[in-house]
């Protein structure tokens, strides 16, 4: 690190639990961030602060009137851009440092397998359940930790599936794919603005805590916010022995 980014990152080095090897080790790692929306905007925001050195950010979407009351990435002259691109001005607006790769159609799984492998950590930020599966069989098959998160009307909730240890359950293990049509957006049931900031910025915290090695994960818990009566919930999870995708 150059003089300006140790006085950019200094109140992380202050920490004795990340120190400047674990400042130096986030901008040397990727994160991989699907959906620029309303969690991957607080997401991509504090990796790139944090320092993060290369960021991945897929999006095909562009940004509407209606997003900003809650993705805070975008402003008002974004409206029609690409969210990822939009997301990609902001950040080096705020870091210049970090090195912003955007994707600007909807990927495959065979794709996504590319970024994937490409990144340390990937981070869902996405809104539908097809993502998320194609994303736990692709980081499940590669080893690579995911952090997921969601966020509807007032309810939120955020893990960490980390496949570099054999026991940790998967996406599918919480919510088997069936093949029914259970999607809730929040075009259709609306969303309370700072709650996906909270998901989002705690997805942040974890995939920063995974890059650096440092803490304890949310692997093994699921964290739900009730942001109504500000009440968090842990509950425990554990590898379906059933499941298809991580326990064949």
């Amino acid at each position: 690190m150059n003089d300006n980014q140790l006085l950019r990152y200094s109140r992380h080095i202050l920490l004795p639990q990340i120190g400047y090897e674990g400042q130096e080790r986030l901008t040397q790692n990727r994160a991989l961030i699907v959906g620029a929306g309303g969690l991957g905007s607080p997401a991509a925001l504090y990796l790139a602060a944090s320092g993060v050195g290369k960021l991945t950010i897929c999006d095909f979407d562009n940004v509407d009137l209606t997003n900003l009351q809650r993705q805070i990435i975008h402003t008002t002259a974004s409206v029609g851009i690409n969210k990822a691109v939009s997301a990609q001005q902001t950040i080096y607006e705020i870091n210049p440092d970090v090195v912003v790769q955007t994707v600007q159609q909807k990927s495959t799984e065979a794709e996504f397998g590319v970024l994937a492998e490409q990144a340390d950590v990937v981070i869902d930020c996405s809104d539908n359940f097809a993502t998320r599966y194609t994303l736990n069989r692709v980081c499940f098959q590669l080893k690579k930790p995911l952090v997921s998160g969601a966020a509807i009307r007032f309810e939120g909730q955020i893990t960490v599936f980390d496949f570099r240890q054999v026991n940790s359950p998967c996406y599918h293990c919480l919510y088997p794919d069936v093949g029914a049509d259970q999607e809730m957006r929040c075009a259709d049931n609306g969303v309370f603005a700072p709650l996906v900031g909270m998901i989002g910025t705690t997805q942040a915290a974890e995939a920063l805590k995974l890059m650096m090695n440092i803490g304890e994960s949310l692997q093994g818990r699921l964290l739900l916010l009730d942001a109504l009566s500000m009440e968090w919930r842990t509950i425990k999870l554990s590898k379906d022995p059933a499941c298809s995708v991580c326990s064949g």
